[in-house]
Order: structure tokens, then sequence, then C-alpha cells
């Protein structure tokens, strides 16, 4: 049965402005039966949104950019079931061993609840700005990676790298689980499989097309039986985004989700859907959530 993730970018468009009230809202989703709960990450924003790599950046400059593992944490506190996660975190921009124990942190706080989507990022300017180097970005992220699950299972700890560096280092309190998931949301290149197959469990992907998800899976098991790995552990999660319906005031959902069939034989676990992309009031939410409910218990998988 493929799992349902409800992604909060934005929500408090429909909430008033008052972010506030969304730990409760997500609450609610879990008594309905929605899996997971991701938020979207930027730490600051630069001006040259045309960098984007995706198309036309749809937000703008203004836009409230809420911490990640603060509003995870706040969640974490008033729900049970639910998987906390991000989508992405733009992990770099966090010191290694800060990364660690607040991933470590809120895994206890959600009692082992944490499944974090990582990412690199797209934009230079929120890392000069952030006094990180944007040329070793993928030496930073896979290093926190290897920070991270060293602290989490090792003490004292020793690691030599080359954007960290530390000796007889004692780090508590770890995460409840074995180890916190991973999900990367990396670029589908060979080498970010390989990363995926070394480091995580699962990956984030851009694309949207069954068949082109098909064949990137294919290379993503591949990767996962090289390292050593059954790749039946492999989870993808896919964003279902509506599609523009011209002379309709809101988008076609039964149209937006005929391909989920096709997602799931194509390897896809989770599907997302971000909320604010569907409703258009809070009297919406509630019944959208159900119909989201439904549609996980009625897959074939």
């Amino acid at each position: 049965m493929v799992k349902i993730s409800i992604g909060l970018l934005g929500i408090e468009r429909l909430l008033g402005g008052d972010f506030a009230s969304v730990p409760e809202l997500v609450r609610q989703a879990e008594e309905i039966g929605i899996d997971m709960v991701s938020i979207t990450d930027h730490v600051v924003m630069g001006e040259h949104l045309e960098k984007y790599p995706y198309g036309a950046f749809p937000l703008p400059l203004d836009y409230p950019w809420f911490e990640p593992l603060t509003v995870l944490s706040a969640i974490a506190g008033v729900t049970q079931r639910i998987r906390l996660s991000t989508g992405i975190l733009i992990s770099p921009l966090r010191p290694a061993v800060l990364l660690a124990k607040q991933l470590a942190t809120l895994d206890v706080m959600s009692r082992g609840r944490v499944t974090i989507g990582l990412g690199i990022g797209w934009q230079r300017e929120e890392y000069d700005a952030s006094g990180i180097p944007w040329e070793t970005r993928y030496k930073q992220f896979d290093e926190q990676i290897e920070v991270c699950k060293l602290l989490w299972s090792e003490a004292p700890a020793d690691y030599r790298g080359q954007t960290v560096d530390f000796e007889k280092i004692h780090a508590y309190p770890r995460p409840v689980q074995a180890t916190i998931p991973m999900w990367f949301g990396l670029a589908p290149t060979d080498k970010n499989f390989a990363r995926i197959a070394k480091y995580g469990t699962g990956w984030i992907p851009m694309e949207r097309k069954p068949e082109v998800i098909a064949g990137h899976a294919e290379t993503m098991r591949a990767a996962f039986v090289a390292a050593g790995r059954d790749p039946k552990d492999i989870e993808i999660r896919v964003g279902i985004r509506p599609n523009p319906a011209p002379g309709k005031d809101r988008p076609d959902f039964d149209e937006a989700v005929a391909t989920v069939p096709a997602l799931i034989d194509a390897g896809t676990t989770t599907l997302e859907f971000i909320v604010s992309a569907w409703c258009k009031t809070p009297d919406e939410i509630g019944p959208f959530f159900r119909k989201l409910a439904t549609l996980r218990d009625g897959s074939k998988h």
C-alpha cells in the first residue's frame, strides 16, 4: 500500500497567515490517516530567482520560509504516529555536529518518527550568506552524513575530513531509531544514486513521469546491489502536482492521480501532495485529507 505525505509549503495562505496553527492541522491529518508531513527549507533567499533550475521560481522573495526542524518539533509535540520529514533540508547550511544533534533530538522527542529529506539546494547566495563554501557543498554533504551516523553510534568519536575534523567527541542523545532514514533530493545521476546507496534509504525526485522514474529506479536498484544492499529497501517519494484546468475553478484531482498506479509500478512508495496547491479555503483541507486517505487505502500496493 502506497503511503501519503502532505507538504506544508504555502499552507499559511489558507490559514490567514497563522502558521502557528499548523501543528493542530497536522494532528487532524494524522487522525484521518495521513502517513507523513514534510516541509521545505530555505535559510535565506538571494534575488537571482532566475537561476532556479526547474523553471520559474514559484514564490516571491518575501515568502516566509519557516525553519523545518523547529516546525517539526512543534508538530511532534501534538502527534503520535505521523512521520516527520523535509523536502528537502539544505543540510550543508548546518554544521555537521549540530545537524546530528538536531536530528537526534527530534527523533527522541517524536519517539522515533523522523524520516529526513536532505539535499544540496540550488542557490549560491544562500551558501555565501551562511559562510559556507559553494564549491565544496557535495563534499560537505557527504561528510556531514558520515558524521551524523558516526555520532549516533560511537563515543568517543574521531573524524578526519575535508570539511569536518574532530577527536574524542561525545554526542548525546542518540536517535530512538537504530538509524534515522535519510531520503535525498538529488539529481538523477549515477554518482548521486551511488551516494544514496552508500548513505541513504530513499530518493525524492523532481521528476513525476512514471516511465522516467521507472528507469531511474532501475539504475538505483543496481547501485544498491553494487553497494551490497537490498534494493527492496529503496523508498521513492513523488510529488503529485495539480494540472492546469482551463475553464475550471479548481484542479482536477482524478486527472492528476490517474498516473498513480503507474507510479507505484515504477517504484514509488510515497505520494506527496502540497496542500496549498489543492485547497483554496480552510474548509477544503479536512475533506482533502480524507480524499488522500481514501486514495492510499484504495491503492493496490
